[in-house]
């Protein structure tokens, strides 16, 4: 495919854009996940605002003050949320995963520093975000994962203790989890990580910001911020109940002195100096002030409005849910975040039939050791109004499910599970995977392939998903 001869009118352009984008389902309010917007005018605002500085540079605050400023107050205001103390800092990140990468940058060198022997080890919960697996992965830290409480799926402090060892730089709690939803014991790890010098990391991205919130609401569940003693470092979301268009995120520090160790500054060279806060350098101005412009615009007393109704949608949902039969939610939600099981239902081809059925989009889970395979709901504004839609199409498939027979792979799962797939080449790694329906990133029968990975073990799941990736992304050629 090469670069188009001629150039196409601006309407031209953008009716192809048009073409591809295709429907909203979001818009419609029948995606439990991805996309978060607040009301219409909201949108407009983070949308103007992205529009009016999408050119601006974050390279060097120098250059474009308003951007520097920008960040320092949705910084405060973020500090402000979280209980931090006056010496707290923190930076702007594009997403989650920036934040934590950074967060465990600044204990993996902090520990360096320290004189800890590498490579410097990170104790996290099982249900930890995979973000810090990846960071682990790109930083070089090892990270040492240990199991949850089987009944409340959250931290064992416990297990976490007994596997700190001399070379730990960093404790993980969840506030909250994302597959379960509930918020892990922080006290009790930040009094661990007192007690053994160690920093506490709270991965707060898709929940940190609406908590507060729902804590006034009357929901309980442990103190999690940076007012709790021994939490060091937070990451929180805002483009996710925010309200703000993707990426807009912050890592937030108790101690100014532990950020110090996620900056990169290099001056060594014919160029310009380097010094860069964040992994970016080069940046859009567009979604940091979007993300200052929907903190002015909701204010306290919007966000509350919408925390309301959001609350007001999972409190539904729970008793909807648990009052069909084989349904059952895992456990009560500290917020927005709920995983409900099955009992003799395939969960991965009931999210296939809500598709088909009413166009609703949830997320399957893959069962993980001890913990059962389960669907997620992420409940957003648009849901709210389709709380009601939603659960009689789940009675209906869930029935449907229970009356029909449904396919179960056969023994395709138990002959994959049984392969080497690390001896296999390319050529019958593509024929597996032409198999079971994948063959050219295509995704045919998602319900039954689900039920196939969610049988194999993890190790071997990943290599197929791997090989799937590889394949939807690669060059379009004429």
């Amino acid at each position: 495919m090469k670069i188009p001869a001629r150039g196409l009118s601006k309407d031209q352009t953008l009716a192809l854009l048009a073409e591809q984008r295709g429907g909203s389902p979001w818009a419609e309010g029948k995606m439990f996940s991805f996309v978060f917007l607040g009301d219409e005018p909201g949108r407009e605002v983070a949308e103007a605002a992205t529009q009016l500085f999408l050119w601006e540079n974050g390279l060097d605050p120098l250059v474009f003050p308003a951007l520097a400023r920008f960040e320092n107050e949705v910084v405060a205001m973020s500090l402000d949320h979280l209980g931090a103390g006056p010496e707290a800092v923190g930076s702007f990140t594009s997403g989650g995963t920036e934040s934590v990468m950074l967060a465990v940058k600044a204990a993996r060198d902090h520990a360096l520093a320290r004189g800890v022997e590498g490579p410097v080890e990170m104790v996290l919960p099982a249900t930890a975000h995979p973000c810090f697996h990846k960071a682990a992965a790109y930083l070089g830290v090892r990270a040492i994962v240990t199991p949850v409480d089987p009944a409340r799926f959250t931290a064992d402090v416990s297990a976490m203790r007994q596997a700190i060892t001399d070379r730990t730089a960093l404790l993980v709690g969840s506030a909250p989890s994302y597959a379960h939803g509930v918020v892990d014991p922080i006290p009790e790890l930040g009094a661990l990580a007192r007690e053994r010098g160690l920093l506490l990391h709270i991965d707060g991205c898709i929940g940190a910001f609406t908590l507060p919130f729902f804590r006034r609401l009357g929901v309980e569940f442990p103190d999690f911020d940076l007012s709790v003693p021994g939490v060091t470092s937070i990451s929180m979301d805002l483009h996710k109940y925010g309200y703000v268009p993707k990426g807009a995120s912050v890592v937030l520090y108790n101690d100014a002195a532990l950020r110090r160790h996620q900056l990169f500054v290099f001056s060594d060279w014919p160029g310009y100096s380097i010094v860069n806060p964040t992994v970016q350098s080069s940046k859009s101005g567009g979604p940091l002030a979007a993300a200052w412009a929907a903190l002015h615009y909701y204010g306290d007393d919007g966000l509350m409005a919408i925390a309301r109704a959001l609350k007001g949608a999972v409190d539904r949902l729970v008793e909807g849910i648990d009052a069909i039969e084989g349904l059952s939610v895992m456990a009560p939600p500290a917020m927005t975040l709920i995983a409900v099981r099955g009992e003799g239902l395939c969960v991965f081809s009931l999210c296939e039939e809500m598709k088909r059925r009413g166009g609703w989009y949830i997320h399957p889970q893959f069962r993980s050791g001890p913990l059962p395979e389960n669907f997620h709901l992420t409940v957003v504004p648009r849901n709210v109004d389709q709380i009601e839609p939603f659960l009689a199409d789940l009675a209906a498939c869930v029935a449907a499910q229970r009356e029909g027979k449904r396919r179960s792979g056969g023994g395709l799962a138990e002959a994959i599970a049984g392969l080497d797939l690390a001896s296999l080449d390319d050529a019958a790694l593509a024929g597996l995977i032409a198999q079971l329906g994948l063959a050219g990133g295509k995704l045919e029968n998602r319900g039954e392939v689900n039920q196939i990975l969610n049988a194999l073990p993890a190790a071997v799941r990943d290599r197929l998903l791997l090989a799937y990736v590889d394949a939807l992304f690669r060059p379009a050629r004429d």
